[in-house]
């Protein structure tokens, strides 16, 4: 990357913010990021922005005063889903690029109108998530780039959990309008399944929403009940461009199971992809053959050792300062938020849905 810096500012800091500015600062072992100047976390709550100023001995202001700083060029939105287009709209106003935690927004039409803004403005936009970076996932993108899998024909792609209720200490939002297991882990998944396999044509897809209520098991909240507004077990198909077909699953309402995150089938062999909300992890390939046995592919890729949140935020940084495209980028969030949708609408009207957006895979990193 580039010697160069380039100014930063946060709004929202929140429980993913100390996991972006740890790797940014080089905290728990990671290098850092020295692309990236943190000068202000901003919070709508002033307190929150300033006791996570105080954490890592940053400097904490009003998102007014961030927004009107002239040395902050970007702007990490670290909002809830809800907020991300409204707060990306005002960065985007004030002449900052936008990097956005996921999802883009909470409907195409949203991630549309953002992406629309910053085109008028000739301004960048970034989104999470960046896992996809990580030296696993970019190793199984290096095997599938190699052919060895032969011609590609589909795979499988599992997040099933009982739930965040148990463990975040404010998860309402989950269950509200903008979360749900598809807006919420459907970015790592899909994101990584195009960074594997390219675009998605098609959709089809069944949905649940069985509880209408939740009660809250963690704390500050415990005992509270949580209305459910949104469907909570997802499954369906994906069909890409290249005629592979993806078989998907996200749920809040599973207790346990044992498949793996991601599978991706060829006539050759098959690849097992780690979890793509980390950044590392095992790959395996396995031949065809009665008597063939799963073997280790060694991961010789950078980024695979820890949690690297804000390598997107990093290589979008690199790009604005290089004057070259940036990988976790709006094209590509636009296109994962429309297959998110075609989730809902294909499981409403029973029907496959056409996925419009054009996006190209990212340059491998």
């Amino acid at each position: 990357m580039t010697d160069k810096r380039l100014g930063i500012g946060f709004i929202g800091t929140g429980n993913i913010s100390s996991a972006y500015l740890k790797a940014i600062l080089g905290k728990d072992g990671l290098p850092g990021f020295s692309v990236l100047d943190v000068k202000a976390l901003a919070d709508m709550r002033e307190e929150a922005a300033s006791a996570r100023a105080a954490e890592f001995g940053l400097k904490a202001m009003s998102v007014e005063a961030l927004l009107a700083d002239p040395g902050i060029d970007l702007v990490v939105n670290l909002t809830i889903p809800r907020a991300h287009v409204d707060v990306g709209l005002r960065c985007l106003a004030a002449g900052k690029h936008v990097y956005s935690e996921k999802p883009l927004g909470i409907t195409f039409a949203e991630g549309k109108t953002l992406l629309d803004a910053a085109r008028a403005a000739n301004l960048r936009i970034g989104s999470a998530p960046d896992t996809f970076l990580g030296g696993a996932h970019q190793q199984a993108r290096a095997v599938v780039d190699s052919g060895a899998l032969g011609q590609l024909i589909g795979g499988t792609a599992f997040m099933q959990c009982p739930g965040h209720e148990s463990w975040h200490p404010d998860p309402a939002f989950y269950y509200d309008l903008g979360g749900g297991p598809m807006l919420d882990m459907g970015p790592y998944y899909i994101t990584d399944l195009v960074n594997l396999l390219g675009p998605v044509a098609r959709v089809s897809a069944m949905s649940s929403r069985l509880r209408t209520e939740r009660p809250i098991t963690s704390e500050p909240k415990k005992g509270q009940v949580m209305p459910v507004r949104i469907d909570t077990h997802v499954t369906g198909s994906l069909g890409f461009a290249n005629g592979a077909i993806v078989q998907i699953a996200m749920s809040f309402d599973v207790a346990a199971h044992r498949h793996v995150p991601l599978e991706i089938y060829g006539t050759e062999q098959t690849l097992l992809v780690p979890d793509p909300n980390h950044f590392g992890g095992e790959v395996e390939l396995r031949p065809r053959g009665r008597d063939a046995e799963w073997s280790s592919v060694p991961v010789e890729k950078p980024y695979a050792d820890g949690n690297y949140r804000s390598l997107g935020v990093a290589d979008m940084a690199a790009g604005i300062l290089e004057n070259r495209p940036h990988r976790a980028n709006g094209d590509l969030a636009l296109h994962v938020l429309e297959v998110m949708e075609a989730f809902e609408h294909a499981a409403r009207d029973g029907r496959t849905v056409e996925i419009k957006t054009p996006v190209e895979r990212p340059a491998p990193l």
